[in-house]
């Protein structure tokens, strides 16, 4: 799933930044390494035991207050910025790109389109070294319950 996450992410990214002052190559580029980034992101997120905070960033809801979103976002504004923008443009076009990346992920989790079935934060969950059961270890029945039914 982390592979067809990357794809989604790297095709939300190359939408979002085809006008931008980069050349396509260097914006296709950028769009492999922030998507990239993204995935490590989440993964570490989730080997920490943060997958509310996984959860959150896909509901797309108080994305400003999210930590993996402004991870996400920061990561996003050094690689353009390593591809040639300056500080200045990285940041704004980072600004601009992460919150539709949210969003188009977000639509992938939220969708019962059998083709999107592998998006789901359980599954997830299960591809991280040690598992889910290990993620989990320390969460009583009824918190997973509840998280569950918050999920979206």
């Amino acid at each position: 799933m982390f592979g067809s996450l990357k794809q989604l992410a790297m095709r939300k990214l190359m939408e979002k930044m085809a006008s931008n002052a980069l050349s396509g190559d260097a914006t296709s580029a950028a769009a492999e390494e922030g998507a990239g980034a993204l995935i490590e992101s989440i993964k570490a997120k989730l080997g920490a035991g943060g997958i509310g905070e996984v959860q959150e960033m896909f509901k797309g809801e108080n994305l400003e207050s999210n930590g993996l979103f402004g991870e996400a976002k920061q990561k996003l504004a050094a690689v353009l910025e390593s591809k040639g923008m300056s500080s200045e443009e990285a940041s704004a076009e980072a600004e601009r790109t992460a919150p539709d990346l949210v969003a188009g992920l977000k639509e992938k989790f939220q969708s019962t389109e059998e083709a999107d079935k592998e998006f789901s934060l359980e599954g997830l969950a299960n591809l991280i070294p040690g598992g889910a059961g290990d993620l989990l270890k320390n969460a009583n029945a009824g918190d997973l319950l509840n998280a569950a039914k918050k999920l979206f």
